[in-house]
């Protein structure tokens, strides 16, 4: 059946209804006073879903574009910065940083492994002389599934007291408690495809008084992606730039959605369902990719035994028109990952499941009997 198709992955992640049609709406004037009603609105929304009274701001670009601006914005050429190192993404912002010019020291562990944030203790506690200007974190990796210890690492930082954290909270916001005003984040990024339950366009940056302190001396290149002007036109209710209008609709209207869930909802459901998945794995004897007590809200990696994780991958979306992650770079057909992260439903999960069990059947390669995982994830949604 055509038109069916179930996003089950990190992102883009399914779309409400309501936010598709507010999309739909004609295009407006980005410099009228009708749009600079929806900008103060929105900044308004943002603010509480960000749990801050300071800066967030909206960019029209992707995840990457938010974290690219989030570095170059309260950094100077030579500076340097730890980056810690666990993943595919926390791969990408140390080539971001070496690409600016920044004195990079990778603070690693191993894919599937979450950071230690022992070692960016000793790290900070090693450098007397106050070098190391910024600290840079992906909170949820999602290409394992690992979400890292971000508070404890933001404690080091603030022991530290001159360095800055720069989070990548791309596939965490909106998932999981990221409390910025209460922990002390300096400048977190994020992308509107994820827990936000929009298509992709649009990046976010939230700037403490720290960060605009940095921002001040930052000498790093950069003109659209210049944070000040986004910062004066978001004190007119305007962007700098021609603005994704339509997406500030979806905007809107989503988070309209999430307020009338709650935080507090919203994160414990997003725990309910990795809770009812990785049940469900363990149930169908399917090991988890992500070590044990450091699985993501947002999205569960799983590493199948003696058969191409891209198999199981193929036959769920052939056969279910459910859309499955495959593993990146070295984990292609060693992992797949199931996304239960933004507009999705206990129903969903339990889709996904018999999916992936109805799908190993056929393949002659489920480890336990079929149903096991559907059982396993309807008690685990049940007593959460």
């Amino acid at each position: 059946m055509q038109d069916k198709l179930s996003l089950m992955i990190p992102g883009p992640t399914p779309v409400p209804e309501r936010v598709l049609l507010a999309m739909a709406r004609h295009p407006i004037g980005h410099r009228s006073a009708e749009f600079q009603t929806i900008v103060a609105r929105t900044t308004e929304q943002l603010q509480w879903l960000h749990q801050t009274k300071n800066n967030v701001l909206v960019l029209a670009g992707s995840g990457t574009a938010a974290m690219e601006a989030g570095i170059i914005n309260v950094l100077s050429k030579g500076d340097r910065v730890l980056c810690g190192d666990n993943g595919k993404f926390g791969e990408r912002w140390v080539k971001v940083a070496q690409a600016y010019g920044l004195d990079v020291q990778v603070i690693k562990a191993e894919w599937g492994q979450p950071l230690n944030p022992e070692d960016f203790r000793e790290a900070l506690e090693a450098d007397g002389a106050k070098q190391i200007k910024a600290v840079i974190i992906t909170h949820s990796e999602t290409s394992t599934g690992v979400i890292n210890d971000l508070e404890s690492i933001n404690k080091h930082v603030k022991a530290h007291a001159e360095a800055l954290i720069i989070v990548d909270a791309v596939t965490s916001l909106g998932a999981t408690d990221v409390p910025i005003d209460q922990w002390g984040l300096d400048v977190v990024c994020s992308g509107s495809q994820k827990g936000y339950m929009i298509p992709p366009g649009l990046g976010f940056v939230a700037m403490g008084d720290r960060a605009w302190a940095a921002h001040k001396t930052s000498n790093l290149p950069k003109f659209y992606l210049d944070l000040g002007k986004y910062r004066k036109s978001a004190a007119d209710n305007s962007n700098p730039f021609t603005p994704a209008i339509n997406l500030y609709f979806a905007l809107e209207a989503a988070l309209e959605m999430m307020q009338t869930e709650g935080l507090e909802a919203i994160f414990k459901r997003h725990h309910r369902h990795r809770h009812a998945t990785t049940a469900a794995m363990q149930a169908i004897g399917l090991p988890l990719y992500a070590a044990a007590g450091c699985g993501s809200p947002a999205i569960t990696a799983v590493a199948p035994q003696g058969i191409d994780a891209e198999l199981i991958r193929k036959v769920v979306k052939k056969r279910f028109n459910i859309l499955l992650a495959g593993g990146q770079d070295h984990l292609k057909g060693h992992v797949f990952r199931i996304g239960h992260l933004g507009f999705v439903c206990d129903r969903d999960i339990l889709c996904a499941v018999a999916a992936i069990e109805a799908a190993l059947q056929e393949l002659d390669a489920a480890p336990n009997p079929m149903g096991a995982g559907v059982a396993a994830a309807a008690a685990a949604l049940q007593s959460v």
